[in-house]
């Protein structure tokens, strides 16, 4: 499958990143989340508190087939995107991936607050201060 875009953040933002999600859908863009992948750390630990989640998913093994199975279906999906979008805060994960869209040569861009200029930021063609400035953008898409 091929996707318009390539939605990225840390868990942590569950509820920010899919309020942008749901911007994709009533534009009807298409676009691939990890927190939409049933093989992510949502079907993980008994609790629905997504920090106890993190924490169950974080104490697996690197190289558990858990681990990688996300790791390759993150991968192949963001070859598959055209764009790239980092809602922040993101972790090290999400810069992860901005860097090899960037390097891809796809279009980068983030929304939301950074916490302090950094250079390498600009390999994002643009930084959507909110939800609105997304929307605007999306609409024209």
């Amino acid at each position: 499958m091929k996707y318009d875009f390539f939605i990225a953040g840390k868990t942590r933002n569950k509820e920010n990143i899919l309020k942008i999600c749901d911007l994709f859908d009533k534009y009807n863009i298409s676009y691939y989340c990890f927190l939409k992948n049933d093989d992510t750390i949502n079907s993980y630990g008994n609790s629905d508190d997504v920090n106890d989640k993190m924490d169950v998913f974080e104490s697996l093994d690197l190289k558990s087939d858990v681990v990688l199975n996300i790791f390759n279906q993150d991968l192949e999906n963001e070859k598959a995107s055209k764009n790239f979008l980092l809602v922040l805060p993101a972790g090290k994960s999400g810069h992860i991936e901005a860097g090899i869209a960037y390097g891809m040569g796809k279009k980068c861009y983030a929304i939301g607050e950074f916490d302090s200029t950094d250079s390498l930021y600009n390999i994002f063609d643009n930084i959507f201060s909110d939800v609105d400035e997304l929307e605007e953008f999306l609409k024209n898409y």
